[in-house]
């Protein structure tokens, strides 16, 4: 995903309260005049819901971000509004570290599909330092969506960070496995994405994930049975060792 640029932010002035009301009308008639009735209506067909919707691709909601650069402001005065389109582009444009806690919380506690939930952790969420503790702490949670979001964040938390060492990834095994269960198709496809990213990231990481596919494919749980095998036939797959064919030889010479 392409990363809006910070350099703005250093400089910008705090707006007063009028200022930022007229800039969240300014975007978000900028986001209607980019919305298709094509784009809203083909929300039904990725299980997103268009009651909040104007109906504007991913592909020009990078453009709005790339224009505002990063905005911790204008982010949280975006997301609410509760159209969805702008609390996506909260997500592109919001600084990492600048987030809170207490913001991830309410953000999470508000997700209302899959997109608007991996969006926020994949762009956003994974680089705060916040991070970590959310993946404990929603994992935990009942909403379905919030649950995701702690498989969605550890997935883009294994993708992003190169230099994270194995030990946090090894102890969120355990918890990838205690919610297998969870026969929600979000749920179970976030915790089987976390599953498969962990996996991709090295041999040991692999070699664990294995272990824990496999344990899962064999188990009597249909919802458990699905994650561990879907993630078996990727883990298991010609392209990921390959890949880890690779890092091996460079890591010997």
């Amino acid at each position: 995903m392409t990363r809006p640029k910070s350099s703005s932010t250093a400089s910008r002035v705090k707006r007063t309260e009028a200022e930022l009301a007229a800039a969240v009308r300014s975007e978000l008639a900028a986001l209607e005049r980019s919305a298709t009735r094509r784009d809203r209506e083909g929300l039904a067909r990725y299980a997103i819901p268009a009651e909040k919707a104007l109906g504007v691709s991913m592909a020009k909601l990078k453009v709005h971000a790339k224009r505002l650069g990063r905005d911790h402001e204008l982010a949280g005065a975006l997301w609410a509004t509760d159209v969805y389109e702008a609390r996506m582009l909260a997500t592109l444009i919001d600084e990492p570290e600048r987030v809170t806690s207490a913001q991830m919380d309410r953000w999470a506690r508000e997700f209302d599909s899959w997109a608007i939930c991996d969006t926020a952790c994949f762009a956003l969420f994974d680089r705060t330092p916040h991070a970590w503790s959310k993946v404990a702490r929603w994992s935990e949670r009942r909403g379905e969506f919030e649950k995701r979001g702690a498989f969605a964040l550890l997935a883009s938390l294994a993708l992003h960070r190169k230099d994270e060492v194995d030990a946090p990834f090894l102890a969120s095994l355990a918890r990838i496995e205690r919610a297998a269960s969870d026969e929600r198709n979000f749920v179970k496809k976030g915790v089987n994405w976390a599953l498969r990213a962990i996996g991709r990231r090295n041999a040991p990481l692999h070699a664990a994930a294995l272990v824990v596919a496999r344990r899962l494919a064999a188990s009597d749980d249909a919802s458990e049975r699905w994650v561990g095998k879907d993630a078996l036939r990727e883990l298991d797959g010609p392209v990921v060792l390959r890949r880890l064919a690779a890092l091996r030889k460079r890591a010997a010479k």
